[in-house]
C-alpha cells in the first residue's frame, strides 16, 4: 500500500507540475516566445483533434503514435507543446493529461509504465481502463526505460477506446515494436530538420508549397519537363527567401555544420556544439547500455568510435581497420558500431557489387546530420570553417543522411548502397530489385564522369549529380541539382 501511495503522489506531482515545465521546454527563455512548430507536429496535432472529435469519444483507431528518434531532436518539447494545446486551446482539464518521463519513472520508482497507468486511471479517476468514459491523453517520453513498453501500450489500447497514447524514445523503437503494436500504432520517426524546417524554425517562412514532395519526385522519376518545372519551383522557393537578409548559400553553408537540431535556432555555434556534444554524452552513457550490456571499460571505447569516425574523409572503414586503429577486437567494434546504428548516431551504406548483389568491402559511417560531424571535428581541432575539403564532406554526410531517412520513412527505396569500384558514384539508390540509381555530390563545379561509370557499371536509365552549382537541368540522362535546393526534400 505503501508503494502504491508513492505511485500516486508521483503522479499527482507530474499532473501539478505540468503547465511550469510545459512553460519551461516550450518558449525562449529570454524573449517567453513559444518555439514554433515542427512539421511533425501538425501531423500529431491532427490525431489528437481526430481523437477528440470522434462523435463516439475515443472511437479513433489512431490512438497510439510512436516518436522514435535520436536524442536532441526536440521530441519531449512535441510533447509538451502538444499539452499546452489540449489544456490552452482545448480546453482539456489538467488532469486528464499525463506526461510521464520513464527514465525517472524507473531510477526514482522502479515502476513501468503499464502500473502506472493502472495506477492513475483506478485512483484519480475512480474506475477501470475498460469502463473508463473519459477521454485522457497520456504522453510518455523515453519509454526504451521500461522493457515491457510495447506490451503495456498493447494491453492499454485493447482495453479503452479512451486513452490517447504518445510514446517516444530512441531510433530503436522500431526495431523493438512487437507485431501485434506495429498494427495498433502509428509510426513517425522524427530526424534532424531540413533545410526548409531550419528555415521555418528561424525566420518563421513557411513555403506555400509542396517542396519537398517535389524534389522527391523529381529525383526518383526525372525528365525534362520535371527539371523545367522543378527550375521554376526553385526560382519560387529563393524569392521566397529574401526576407532573411543574409544569402541563401551562406545560410545554407551555416545550416549545415550547426542547423541540424531544433535547439541550434536558439543558440550560437559554440553553445550548439556544447549541447551536440553533451547529447553524444547522454546517448553513449544511457542509450547504449540500455540495448546492449558493455563493461565500463568498453565506454571510452565507444567515444573514440565515434571521434575517429568523424576524423575520417568520407570513404569505407572495416572493423578490422577500427580494431587495428583503436587495439581492440573486431568483434566488439561490430557490436558497438551495431548498437549506435540503433540509436541513429551513426547508419552505414554497404557497397554494391554487380547484379545488384552485396560486395564484402569496406562499410562507409556517415551521422544522422551533419552537425554532429561538424561539433566533433570543432572538439578534435580539425574543422576548418569554409573550407572547400570540410564544406565537401558535409555536404555528403547531408545528401547521405537525407537519402537514408527517404528509405527508413518510405517505400520509394528498396536499399542505400555506395559503388565499390574505383571512378564510381558516391551513393546507389535502390527502386525495386535490379533498377540502380547513382547519385553523386560535390561542393563545386562537378563533373559527370562518375555517375556515367556507375550507370554504366549498374546499366542505369538516369543519374543525379547534386553540386552547389549550375541550375537544375536534365542533360539526356543525367539530372543536375543544386544541392541547396535538394536540402530542402
Amino acid at each position: 500500500m505503501v508503494e502504491k501511495d508513492q505511485l500516486l503522489a508521483y503522479i499527482y506531482a507530474k499532473l501539478t507540475y505540468a503547465p511550469h515545465l510545459a512553460r519551461e521546454l516550450t518558449q525562449i527563455k529570454e524573449t517567453r516566445q513559444p518555439f514554433r512548430h515542427r512539421n511533425v507536429y501538425f501531423k500529431l496535432k491532427e490525431y489528437v483533434d481526430t481523437f477528440l472529435a470522434r462523435e463516439t469519444p475515443g472511437s479513433s483507431e489512431n490512438r497510439i503514435v510512436v516518436l522514435p528518434g535520436l536524442r536532441g531532436l526536440g521530441k519531449t518539447t512535441l510533447l509538451l507543446q502538444l499539452y499546452d494545446y489540449l489544456t490552452q486551446e482545448k480546453r482539456i482539464d489538467q488532469e486528464r493529461v499525463l506526461y510521464l518521463p520513464t527514465d525517472e519513472l524507473k531510477a526514482y520508482l522502479g515502476k513501468d509504465i503499464l502500473e502506472t497507468i493502472t495506477v492513475f486511471v483506478e485512483d484519480v479517476f475512480k474506475t477501470s481502463l475498460v469502463n473508463l468514459d473519459k477521454q485522457l491523453f497520456i504522453f510518455i517520453d523515453e519509454v526504451h526505460f521500461d522493457k515491457s513498453w510495447d506490451v503495456a501500450a498493447k494491453i492499454v489500447y485493447d482495453q479503452t477506446k479512451n486513452v490517447f497514447l504518445i510514446l517516444t524514445g530512441s531510433s530503436a523503437l522500431s526495431i523493438e515494436m512487437s507485431v501485434d503494436l506495429v498494427r495498433r500504432s502509428q509510426r513517425k520517426s522524427v530526424f534532424p530538420l531540413s533545410f526548409g524546417e531550419y528555415l521555418l524554425l528561424k525566420y518563421n517562412i513557411r513555403l506555400p508549397f509542396n517542396v519537398a514532395e517535389n524534389i522527391r519526385a523529381l529525383i526518383l522519376d526525372p525528365s525534362k519537363a520535371a527539371a523545367d518545372s522543378a527550375g521554376d519551383l526553385w526560382g519560387k522557393v529563393k524569392r521566397a527567401m529574401l526576407p532573411i537578409g543574409t544569402p541563401l548559400e551562406k545560410e545554407f553553408e551555416y545550416f549545415m555544420s550547426s542547423g541540424g537540431f531544433p535547439f541550434s535556432i536558439y543558440l550560437d555555434e559554440k553553445s550548439t556544439y556544447e549541447r551536440i556534444y553533451s547529447m553524444i554524452e547522454r546517448v553513449v552513457a544511457k542509450d547504449v547500455f540500455e540495448l546492449q550490456s558493455f563493461n565500463t571499460e568498453t565506454r571510452h571505447l565507444i567515444t573514440r568510435i565515434i571521434y575517429y569516425i568523424a576524423s575520417q574523409t568520407p570513404g569505407g572503414t572495416s572493423d578490422i581497420k577500427l580494431a587495428n586503429s583503436l587495439h581492440t577486437s573486431p568483434t566488439l567494434i561490430r557490436s558497438i558500431l551495431e548498437v549506435l546504428e540503433k540509436t541513429h548516431l551513426i547508419f552505414s551504406i554497404k557497397p554494391l557489387g554487380g547484379a545488384g548483389k552485396s560486395v564484402r568491402k569496406s562499410w562507409k559511417y556517415y551521422f544522422l546530420s551533419p552537425s554532429i560531424n561538424a561539433a566533433i571535428r570543432s572538439e578534435l581541432g580539425i574543422c576548418a570553417s569554409g573550407d572547400r575539403k570540410t564544406l565537401g564532406l558535409f555536404a555528403e554526410n547531408l545528401v547521405a543522411a537525407y537519402l537514408f531517412r527517404l528509405k527508413e520513412t518510405t517505400h520509394e527505396l528498396t536499399g542505400l548502397f555506395y559503388d565499390p569500384d574505383k571512378g564510381g558514384a558516391d551513393f546507389l539508390i535502390l527502386r525495386g530489385v535490379e533498377k540502380v540509381l547513382p547519385v553523386e555530390v560535390g561542393i563545386g563545379e562537378k563533373g559527370e564522369d562518375q555517375v556515367k561509370s556507375s550507370m554504366k557499371r549498374y546499366h542505369s536509365e538516369y543519374g543525379v549529380v547534386l553540386s552547389r552549382t549550375g541550375n537544375i537541368s536534365m542533360d539526356r540522362s543525367i539530372l543536375h541539382v543544386p544541392i541547396t535546393f535538394f536540402s530542402f526534400a
